[in-house]
């Protein structure tokens, strides 16, 4: 960020999940967790799920959605 540019406020990204990588659609700084809807920095997103086009903030919540729609 340039110094003398003011922080802009906080968006929600869109985003396309891939393996092993995601595309931004829609700039923005995070995305909402699928099960607990808590927002994830994109820059912390480490789990997702390409079939759902899901992001999870956690393991336990990906496990926890993988055995919801078994």
């Amino acid at each position: 960020m340039n110094r003398y540019e003011a922080p802009r406020p906080a968006s929600e990204a869109k985003i396309r999940y891939l393996d092993a990588d995601f595309q931004v659609l829609q700039p923005g700084s995070y995305v909402r967790c699928a099960v607990t809807g808590q927002p994830i920095p994109l820059d912390e997103l480490r789990y997702w799920s390409v079939d759902r086009q899901e992001a999870y903030v956690d393991a336990a919540a990906s496990l926890k959605r993988h055995l919801e729609t078994r």
